[in-house]
Formats: structure tokens, C-alpha cells, sequence
């Protein structure tokens, strides 16, 4: 049983939640300010957190900030904030997934379920792959980068496009195949999502983020994984 923090100070949003999470058998906390939600996700370890960013004592992006300071939990923003720059700055803190208010419940539980299916690991059946370059290593198995012989923390939807990516070496992969393995079908014009990812996994992995050799550009069509 998969648990979920719901963070939201709309006590009707919350309720709605509750109620359609444990009809499907998750186990659910709830919180209406920022720091009742960090103190939740420390105590509680969430499988995935439902976060608005408009809360009542501090900005929804720094409560993503203060969860990824030591987790990689999957963070989906459920948010009245309608503008990309608001979008691209919740993404690039940390969230996973961004879902604007008013939204269908049916599509926030299938994105919730998704952020918690590219979290869980890769059992060693479906086959053990470790892919070398000068500076860094991908084991897809274990699901562990390492990097001048440390850890590399990424969050889940950074793995997971790290992984499409290393899984087609030296191949084309379009924008509208990334956005919809890693974000779900009915993304395929969301490209500043891709922006905002590939750019962090060139500053965590890439020798020389703005000259990248691993993680290349083909303008206007998609990126490409050069080992």
C-alpha cells in the first residue's frame, strides 16, 4: 500500500482527495501549511506528495526545495498558477509533475500513479544494464548513476528520462516520444518540460554543461544519449 501526502490549504481539496485516495487503497496525510507538510514528510516517508504552491506560511516551491534536500519522493504540484514561469520554477526545484486547478480527478490520480510507478525500482529480471562514459556510470538495474566515484542523487522523473534516453545509445529520441514516456500520452507539446530536465542532468552529469558531449540537442525534433 502506497502512502500520500496531500498538502493544500483548500480544507474542500483535501477532503476530496482523502476520500478518492482511500477509496483506492492509499494510505493518506494531509497538511495545510508548508511546515506541517515537511515535518509530515520527514516523519511519515511518503511514496509520492500532492503539493499547492499557494500556501499559507511559505511558498510551495520551497517546500519542494526543503523535501529534496535529502529525498527523491515524487513530488506532483497541484496549483491555481497557470503561468510557464511559475511551472518551469516548480520543475526545476524539484517537482515531477505540475496538474493546474480546476483539474479531473481521474487524470490526477492516473499522474499520481505514474509518478509512483517511475519511482519504484527495476527488479533485476528485466535485465541488468550498466552504461560507461569518462565521467560517469548508469546502472539501470539497480537504478544508480555514479559519478567520479560518488552517488548522483536525481529525482524520479530526471531517472526516468535519463533511462529512455540511455536505453536508445546513440539514437534520436523525439520530444513527443520523451514527453510521453516520462510524463504520460497525453503530453506532446510540453517541450520546456524537456528544457528544464535535460538542463539538469547536464549540470549534474556533463563535464561542461553548455558545451554537453552526452546528452545532445537535435533542435526542433529531440535529444540524444552519446555515450
Amino acid at each position: 500500500m502506497h502512502r500520500v501526502l496531500v498538502v493544500d490549504d483548500e480544507p474542500q481539496i483535501v477532503r476530496a482527495l482523502v476520500i478518492n485516495l482511500k477509496a483506492r487503497k492509499y494510505e493518506v496525510d494531509s497538511a495545510y501549511d508548508g511546515a506541517t507538510a515537511l515535518r509530515l514528510a520527514a516523519e511519515r516517508h511518503p511514496d509520492v506528495v500532492v503539493l499547492d504552491l499557494g500556501l499559507p506560511d511559505m511558498d510551495g516551491v520551497d517546500v519542494i526545495r526543503g523535501i529534496r534536500g535529502w529525498t527523491r519522493v515524487p513530488i506532483l504540484v497541484l496549483s491555481a498558477r497557470h503561468s510557464s514561469d511559475e511551472k518551469v520554477a516548480a520543475l526545476d526545484a524539484g517537482a515531477d509533475d505540475y496538474v493546474t486547478k480546476p483539474f479531473g480527478m481521474d487524470e490526477l490520480l492516473a499522474r499520481l500513479r505514474a509518478a509512483v510507478r517511475r519511482a519504484e525500482p527495476v527488479s533485476a529480471a528485466e535485465g541488468a544494464v550498466t552504461v560507461e562514459t569518462e565521467s560517469f556510470t548508469v546502472d539501470l538495474a539497480a537504478k544508480k548513476v555514479r559519478r567520479n566515484g560518488a552517488d548522483v542523487r536525481l529525482t524520479p522523473t530526471e531517472w526516468h528520462l535519463l533511462e529512455v534516453l540511455v536505453r536508445n545509445s546513440g539514437r534520436l529520441v523525439s520530444q513527443k516520444q520523451l514527453l510521453q514516456e516520462v510524463w504520460g500520452p497525453s503530453y506532446g507539446t510540453e517541450t520546456n518540460y524537456l528544457r528544464v530536465y535535460v538542463a539538469q542532468l547536464r549540470r549534474k552529469l556533463e563535464g561542461d554543461p553548455a558545451h554537453p558531449r552526452h546528452f545532445v540537442t537535435e533542435p526542433g525534433m529531440g535529444y540524444r544519449f552519446e555515450p
